[in-house]
């Protein structure tokens, strides 16, 4: 009985060793399983952060290229020339394949000779009412000079006319006594 009772009592300290170690190994597998789940889920949460940090600025990017589209510019009510005379008219390297195939460019070519034909125009009115006033300048001096030329030929007339009326005064008595010689 004595033997049976120490056989069992160490039978009991073996599985109860046993029990301690299982249980270390159990905390052990824990401790580790709850680290590899916080560091998972530390992962997660920085991804997830990453993805809302995306998102917002996914959404902002589409609020301000909508802004873009909605956005009136002023080339948009310039007046340019027609693609057709835009093809006719412009410089061979603005018309090239390459930049009629990129709708960009084109409009960037498009609008810069608009400038330089706007810029030329502008420069010939310059031009042009430069030459107009030098012609009207030119035309006043003429009329001036006639003006005093109608005076000087008006003034002449009337001294003719009164020379005439001199001239009548005098010969008249002389006609008269001729006639009545």
């Amino acid at each position: 009985p004595n033997d049976d009772a120490a056989a069992l009592q160490m039978q009991t300290m073996a599985l109860i060793g046993r029990i301690k170690y299982l249980n270390r190994v159990a905390n052990t597998a824990t401790r580790q399983k709850k680290e590899t789940t916080a560091e998972a889920r530390q992962e997660m949460d920085q991804s997830h952060l990453g993805l809302q940090n995306l998102l917002y600025e996914k959404r902002h990017l589409e609020r301000e290229i909508e802004k873009c589209r909605q956005f009136a510019s002023i080339y948009q009510d310039v007046p340019l020339h027609s693609l057709d005379e835009f093809k006719v008219l412009a410089p061979e390297e603005a018309r090239s394949p390459d930049v009629l195939a990129d709708e960009h460019q084109l409009m960037l070519n498009r609008l810069s000779f608009e400038l330089a034909e706007r810029q030329r125009l502008d420069q010939k009115k310059k031009e042009l009412i430069k030459q107009k006033e030098e012609l009207l300048k030119e035309s006043k001096a003429k009329a001036a000079t006639m003006d005093s030329v109608k005076a000087l030929i008006d003034s002449l007339i009337k001294a003719a006319v009164d020379a005439q009326k001199k001239v009548d005064d005098l010969v008249a008595p002389i006609q008269n006594q001729m006639i009545t010689s």
